[in-house]
């Protein structure tokens, strides 16, 4: 008989930081239902996926992360956009979507693709000159941990964007999912701790959280931030020094 905590024994879901709760549905999607949510959320997060697009304002060659990359749309928006890819999302069958999608520029060494979370993305610190999330901040595990990570994961300059549902024209979907007051001011808050400075966006479909990562001051380790984790470079690069 295996042990409760053998080897055959799956690990715990991610719990949500904001509800507390194991992640189920569309927040986790997984097994052969996951891949047909991810087809529908690929489908209704489209105005979004693009909106966002545009708010990143990637230049040609310029390495992107994207922490929860569902479907992987906004990849294939990036792309198009001529920039290097990375991505880490905690679901295997959103994994296995998204490479689908992104077929061409995975093979072309333009995308790499991993299951991970956004507190333990498996790349090198300052691998990217931006990372960004999209509507997943409140399926973290760890607040705090996830933008920390972020940080470290940018290079010093290198941009973060956080957003969720909203903004002063929301989608169909996006209008029944906003978050209230306190919690964008929670958000904003935990980006402020991490970066020093953070901004909130009201954009037409999304509201963002900005910020960037400030040079390094001398003598100062990524520790000095909270560093959890290390990884692997980015695709077809090496990190910014």
């Amino acid at each position: 008989m295996t042990e409760p905590n053998g080897p055959d024994r799956r690990p715990p879901p991610p719990r949500s930081w904001l509800l507390d709760r194991p992640l189920t549905g569309f927040a986790l999607p997984h097994g052969r239902l996951g891949s047909l949510l991810g087809r529908v959320m690929a489908v209704l997060g489209g105005a979004e996926q693009r909106a966002v697009s545009k708010l990143l304002e990637v230049r040609p060659d310029e390495r992107v992360l994207e922490v929860g990359y569902g479907p992987g749309v906004l990849l294939a928006l990036l792309v198009g956009a001529g920039a290097r890819v990375a991505g880490s999302d905690p679901s295997p069958p959103m994994c296995a979507l998204a490479r689908r999608r992104n077929h061409a520029a995975v093979e072309a060494g333009r995308a790499d693709l991993r299951v991970g979370t956004a507190e333990r993305t498996g790349f090198d610190e300052g691998a990217f000159d931006a990372a960004v999330s999209v509507n997943n901040v409140p399926m973290w595990s760890d607040l705090a941990a996830g933008m920390r990570e972020l940080r470290r994961v940018v290079r010093p300059g290198g941009r973060v964007v956080v957003t969720w549902h909203g903004g002063s024209r929301p989608t169909r979907v996006g209008r029944r999912m906003t978050l209230d007051a306190q919690v964008l001011d929670r958000i904003l808050t935990s980006m402020r701790d991490t970066f020093g400075t953070a901004e909130l966006h009201h954009g037409t479909r999304v509201v963002a959280f900005r910020a960037t990562r400030p040079p390094d001051q001398a003598g100062e380790t990524s520790d000095d931030h909270g560093r959890d984790h290390g990884g692997e470079r980015a695709p077809g690069d090496h990190p910014a020094s």
